[in-house]
């Protein structure tokens, strides 16, 4: 008996939503990273980008345990010399919340082309309304 390989011609993709509010952000990150990802789907192939489409609304709603909204923060630097830039996580929860569940999925996928690609199929909306209803998502 030989093992199933998926390739990219036989993946059927799938679009899933998933409610934010009142649920902590890296836990919310967490599954839609194993969505994107595609480890829930039997016909997993590590090589291969088999994941689905996942769309995460009322981000903006989204909680952060513990004192993360005092002690976390959001550093990137411009390349320059000082230029390091801060930003806490209750201004970044406050200002763009899609952001923030942005960078916890980004991080929780492999840092490879599989999973930029993966990325690109998160779609991230602040409000209970999004506008992919023609592509009929499943409810998580």
């Amino acid at each position: 008996m030989s093992t199933y390989m998926a390739n990219a011609q036989t993946i059927e993709r799938k679009w899933y939503v998933i409610d934010a509010a009142d649920k902590p952000l890296g836990r919310t990150a967490a599954e839609a990273a194993k969505l994107l990802n595609g480890k829930h789907r039997v016909d997993f192939t590590p090589h291969v980008d088999c994941g689905d489409y996942v769309i995460i609304i009322n981000v903006e709603k989204a909680i952060l345990t513990g004192a993360k909204l005092e002690k976390k923060y959001y550093r990137h630097h411009s390349g320059y010399i000082g230029g390091l830039k801060e930003v806490q996580y209750k201004t970044l929860m406050a200002k763009r919340p899609e952001l923030a569940m942005q960078l916890a999925v980004k991080g929780m996928l492999p840092k490879n082309s599989i999973g930029a690609k993966s990325l690109t199929r998160l779609k991230i909306y602040k409000g209970a309304e999004h506008n992919h209803a023609a592509q009929k998502p499943e409810t998580l």
